[in-house]
């Protein structure tokens, strides 16, 4: 055996610090760890995995300084250079430490497993059949638009991004699984990602391409998982025993040796940004990891972000359309605004809607109220004094949840008892204000006492399991009036779904988001899509004060292309993205006026041309758990010019000494 020499490991650790650190390793050079490599270090006083990145012969650290690494997990299969530079780009892209990139892309247990833990799992994952067949079964025929659609996603060589612009229930699942069985025939070890937005939509199209694929190894990787069946899943698509892997955002990090396709379903959807930490977005990563591969890409919507539609345009992206309905005879609803100057609702409902619904469970057909507010009302008060709800540590309402006796801040997750007189004159009748769909389904128990009512929302599925155990209730027929939020509002099946009704969307019309107006569409869109796909004639009922809204009358018409036309156009004028590119500078302090500072010193400690730094302003949610929240708005019409400037601008605000606690957001999605 050769005597053992140093070598020196680049680790990066998952910390704050922007800096890869160096350690001493003795090895038999025959053994000379590898980069991409985990190795467990001691950090800041304690034990930590980092990611090997470099292992040089040489350091300019000093030798006193030098700490030795603790061990090398040698019997993992280091991590492919193209993984790594998948971290390094998202890492250099939203001005985060590569630590802080790679390391929670990997598995929790991953992470803090002893070398005993990790060979059982890895023992474990040997011991699973691997299934090698990827002969599709039961393939259904498609219909014209459907099978171009499947051929040019199939077919597809090099780096080809493709927009999938399907009407709901165009059949673009059966698309992607159609191209899918292309793909696994024509390369023998090829893998494929495919996102979702949403945990609740994994199970429907899991069974899916079970069925379809029944000599496939799935994986599925999502935050409902425990972490040790995270790990499996992980480690098989590492080892790429899994042929499709199935999963939320989380999932594009994967390691994926084999990579030949991805699928981005319902590209348009906000979920695939990551709202903490390192705010991410996926559905742009797995388009840079596409190109990095050189492999094509499919982002399919009803409802294309215009972002995607915009690319889309102007040639970037293919676009490929699916303008009917799958099933034979099946068409889109019809939709119509119920004008509530003239029908007044009561309880919520207009004599319209309820008189529809009557209809439908005299007929055994399904019903959908959609209403995007949980609990029963927003909010409680006093009409005597003028007293309501707020919480006592953000700046917002505590929500009424009558069935749990409780007021429930859904920021902070504050909760107190229901007073029973007002806290500021003692009047014994304070009101709820408002309602959300616990009180809907309640209005709709006493008006129809016989109806099979199911409500589905945060509240109702906290349990593991729950959500999936309610969908499945639904499409057993055991449920003739459904009440959701936006849990419902997508993705889903419904094959007795004859009516939806549409309840208080008016409040987004007036949002200072420039953004409220797409993702309104979206959603009424979306949710809409959910009647009539068994080919049952059906209808949308949308209660609304402003019927004349062009809006509204884009939704009638079914017509996503004028509409995002005009909004394009709209942000063209306006110098909005997708024509303009942003960061945002959030800071958080006790006092807003401390946060305030933070931010009016980071505007003025550079200046750059072709950049646009606006004025720190107090967020729209100021006080969150007694924290005050600001921000500063950085502009360019220019990506290049704006990561230029953010990476030196970076280097300065780390350095600058400050108790505030800041973060920086590439590409905001919500200012």
């Amino acid at each position: 055996m050769n005597n053992p020499r140093p070598c020196y490991l680049q680790i990066a650790i998952d910390t704050p610090l922007n800096a890869v650190f160096d350690y001493r390793w003795q090895c038999d050079p025959a053994e000379r760890p590898q980069v991409g490599q985990l190795a467990l270090v001691s950090f800041a006083r304690r034990e930590v995995v980092g990611l090997i990145v470099g292992v040089v012969d040489e350091t300019d650290v000093p030798m006193e300084k030098l700490k030795d690494a603790l061990a090398v997990r040698s019997q993992l299969a280091p991590l492919s250079a193209q993984w790594l530079a998948l971290a390094g780009f998202a890492a250099d892209y939203y001005q985060r430490p590569l630590g802080e990139v790679a390391l929670p892309g990997l598995p929790k247990n991953l992470r803090v497993l002893t070398t005993v833990a990790l060979d059982r799992a890895l023992k474990k994952l040997a011991k699973l059949e691997t299934p090698h067949d990827p002969t599709p079964s039961n393939m259904p025929v498609l219909n014209p638009q459907q099978q171009i659609a499947a051929d040019a996603i199939g077919g597809a060589q090099g780096f080809k991004p493709t927009l999938l612009y399907g009407v709901t229930g165009s059949g673009k699942t059966e698309v992607y699984l159609q191209a899918c069985a292309q793909v696994l025939e024509r390369e023998p070890d090829g893998q494929i990602l495919i996102l979702v937005p949403e945990i609740n939509l994994t199970p429907q199209l899991e069974g899916n391409i079970r069925a379809r694929f029944p000599g496939v190894m799935l994986a599925t990787l999502h935050s409902s998982l425990s972490e040790g069946e995270r790990m499996l899943h992980w480690l098989a698509a590492h080892q790429g025993k899994a042929r499709i892997v199935l999963g939320t955002r989380l999932a594009i990090l994967s390691s994926l040796p084999h990579l030949k396709l991805i699928v981005i379903d319902e590209e348009h959807d906000p979920s695939y940004k990551q709202q903490e930490g390192l705010r991410y977005s996926a559905r742009d990563l797995a388009v840079w990891r596409a190109w990095q591969l050189q492999i094509p890409i499919v982002l399919g919507s009803a409802t294309p972000s215009l972002e995607s539609w915009h690319h889309a345009q102007s040639g970037r992206y293919r676009k490929l359309e699916l303008r009917e309905r799958a099933v034979q005879n099946a068409v889109l609803p019809t939709v119509k605004l119920i004008d509530m100057e003239r029908d007044k609702p009561n309880d919520g409902l207009t004599s319209h809607l309820v008189a529809a619904i009557r209809q439908r469970l005299e007929r055994g057909e399904q019903s959908l109220l959609f209403l995007n507010r949980r609990g029963y009302a927003p909010v409680i008060c006093c009409e005597s004094c003028g007293w309501i709800s707020e919480c006592t540590r953000c700046t917002s309402f505590m929500v009424l949840h009558r069935p749990e006796h409780r007021l429930r801040c859904h920021h902070c997750s504050l909760e107190m008892r229901i007073p029973r007189h007002c806290p500021t004159c003692g009047n014994i009748d304070i009101q709820p204000l408002g309602r959300g769909t616990q009180r809907v389904e309640e209005g709709l128990q006493a008006l129809f006492p016989e109806a099979r009512i199911l409500r589905i929302d945060a509240d109702s599925t906290r349990k593991k399991g729950s959500a999936q155990e309610a969908f499945d209730t639904v499409h057993r027929g055991e449920v003739d009036i459904l009440v959701g939020t936006q849990m419902v509002a997508k993705g889903h099946d419904f094959k007795r779904l004859t009516l939806v009704g549409i309840m208080n969307p008016d409040t987004a019309l007036f949002s200072q988001d420039y953004r409220a107006s797409e993702r309104l569409f979206a959603q009424l869109m979306q949710v809409s899509g959910r009647a009539g796909r068994a080919g049952i004639p059906s209808e949308v009922l949308i209660q609304t004060r402003y019927p004349q809204h062009p809006l509204y009358g884009a939704v009638v018409h079914h017509d996503y292309d004028h509409f995002a036309s005009a909004l394009l156009e709209e942000r063209e004028q306006a110098a909005l993205p997708p024509y303009l590119f942003q960061a945002l500078l959030r800071a958080e302090a006790r006092e807003l006026a401390t946060a305030i500072e933070f931010l009016t010193m980071a505007r003025d400690c550079m200046q750059h041309p072709g950049i646009t730094i606006n004025d720190p302003i107090p967020m729209t949610m100021t006080r969150v758990h007694n924290v005050d929240r600001a921000q500063l708005l950085v502009e360019s019409p220019s990506r290049p010019a704006l990561q230029a400037f953010l990476k030196e601008w970076m280097l300065t605000l780390r350095e600058m000494k400050s108790r505030v606690k800041w973060s920086l957001e590439v590409d905001p999605l919500d200012i």
